[in-house]
């Protein structure tokens, strides 16, 4: 035998098992196979373009539906003549249902309110025999001076819990809408945070800011500037139930009727 030749034959075959070496790094180093998914947290602390995007399922409910409406001073009823012409309780008779109103005013996702505490406690103490076909969250403006620190991980726990509790229930999120012009800063990123998170989940999100149900020219007829201290006065209130009911029925094609039998809104 040659020894020069085995010699050779060695080395290639050295070289050959070390091509295979690296190439099964790289492969490895890329795919990472024992990596886990995209965690609820990850999402959370990701940015705004890094979100991941699920088209939602188109909302489907029944002819009578009960709706869980839960949010801040806004879904209170603050300013109305009445809280029970709050927009949250109009949305009833416009979706031919019956609403369940849960609103606590000065309260958001990291701030506790005046009459209870922020949302993520709210909702562990709501009743788990409701059986709501849906729910909306609103809002809410009121975590404006929070900062964005530990905001997108307290709504994801929120949500979490919201979904656990009420599993068969579609969820709907509704944003904050501002309360005075122009949008704040503070405002326009808590709009961009609940928009993504809702994005990743799969879940339909509704923008008054986006879709500009507050503008210049009709601030004034929605919003009491004075003894309401910037809420929704009660032709703002029938206006944002309006608004509402039409933007679900466009997420579902139900039919919508006009809050009181007002042929006219506050933009006209």
């Amino acid at each position: 035998m040659n020894p020069v030749f085995d010699r050779r034959r060695l080395l290639l075959a050295g070289l050959a098992v070390g091509t295979v070496l690296v190439l099964a790094a790289v492969v490895l180093g890329v795919w990472k196979p024992w990596s886990p998914g995209p965690s609820s947290a990850a999402v959370a602390g990701a940015g705004h373009d890094d979100a991941v995007t699920i088209a939602p399922a188109p909302l489907t409910l029944p002819e009578h539906p009960t709706v869980l409406v839960f949010g801040d001073s806004w879904t209170y009823g603050s300013a109305a003549s009445e809280p029970t012409l709050g927009y949250a309780y109009l949305l009833a008779d416009l979706v031919h249902g019956t609403t369940i109103v849960n609103g606590v005013r000065g309260s958001g996702y990291l701030k506790p309110g005046i009459d209870g505490p922020a949302f993520g406690e709210r909702i562990a103490a709501l009743d788990p025999a409701l059986t709501p076909d849906l729910i909306i969250i609103q809002g809410s403006i009121n975590d404006r001076a929070q900062g964005a620190a530990g905001y997108r991980e307290a709504v994801t726990a929120a949500w979490d819990a919201m979904a656990a509790k009420y599993p068969e229930a579609q969820i709907v999120i509704l944003g904050p809408a501002p309360h005075e012009l122009p949008v704040g800063a503070a405002t326009a990123r808590i709009d961009r945070d609940l928009a993504a998170l809702a994005a990743a989940r799969g879940w339909w999100y509704i923008s008054p800011v986006a879709d500009g149900w507050i503008t210049p020219q009709n601030y004034r007829d929605v919003i009491d500037v004075d003894l309401g201290r910037k809420h929704p006065s009660t032709a703002g209130h029938r206006y944002l139930a309006e608004r509402l009911a039409a933007a679900l029925a466009d997420l579902g094609g139900a039919p919508v009727t006009v809050a009181g039998g007002s042929e006219t809104t506050p933009e006209q």
